[in-house]
């Protein structure tokens, strides 16, 4: 379980995140949703304990984020952030190998190479192992830099907006493998998201956030009403059903 307790974030004079506290719950998605700047990237960099200074508190299974060894807190929490940096020639099966450094660091072995092999017939990757990254379509590239993620083998994968970017077909397929991914409870995973129909069809819990505050926390069924959604955007919305699953518009 992650818990966050009373945290904050400060850049300068600007107050991001504001007394926050959550509990999410290990095994399937969790989706964040809100408008831009409501803190939802900062809040995944805080769990991640990758940003100086918050208050607060943040735990992971027990661990906090802040003070452990940065190798104990890579085997124990995986960040994709935005827009990951593109090295040109580098190959597909070398970047998702980069997973792996936090257990072998440097030595590679069996077990290594399974779980590179692994991820790269998760994501679809196999016939691209060798192609540099540079010649890879957007979505393809994407499913290289989760695949990496993905063969960090942690039991918290954090995704930051995976879906920018890719058209609907792509962004469906991604979804549908990490929805398949969490299905088993060993892998537990936290997304932002600005697609809100992406959120109701492949979330299991989504988290709403606004102005550095969560607004709402709750199954996707629940949490997605016009008067929840309203209030988080500022945006009139109507919520209908397809399928036995929530579709969201704006009105």
């Amino acid at each position: 379980m992650i818990e966050i307790t009373d945290l904050g974030y400060r850049a300068g004079d600007t107050e991001i995140l504001r007394d926050v506290s959550l509990r999410l719950e290990p095994g399937g998605i969790t989706a964040l949703i809100g408008p831009n700047g409501a803190g939802k990237s900062t809040l995944l960099h805080c769990i991640a304990g990758l940003l100086p200074g918050p208050s607060g508190r943040v735990t992971i299974d027990g661990l906090d984020p802040m003070t452990a060894p940065a190798r104990d807190r890579a085997r124990r929490v995986a960040l994709l952030q935005q827009s990951p940096t593109v090295v040109s020639r580098l190959r597909v099966q070398e970047l998702v190998s980069f997973g792996r450094w936090p257990h072998h660091q440097g030595r590679p072995g069996p077990e290594d190479r399974e779980q590179v092999a692994r991820a790269l017939a998760d994501f679809a990757l196999e016939e691209l192992a060798d192609r540099p990254l540079d010649t890879l379509s957007g979505g393809q590239r994407q499913r290289a830099f989760i695949a990496m993620t993905h063969a960090q083998d942690t039991p918290w994968v954090l995704l930051d907006e995976p879906l920018n970017a890719l058209d609907p077909r792509h962004a469906r397929d991604l979804m549908a493998r990490l929805h398949h991914l969490s299905r088993d409870g060993s892998r537990s995973i936290v997304i932002v998201l600005h697609d809100i129909n992406a959120a109701a069809g492949w979330a299991d819990r989504i988290v709403a956030m606004k102005d550095g505050r969560v607004e709402a926390h709750d199954s996707a069924s629940a949490l997605l009403t016009p008067g929840t959604l309203g209030a988080v955007f500022d945006t009139p919305f109507e919520v209908l059903e397809h399928g036995g699953r929530p579709v969201v518009v704006t009105r």
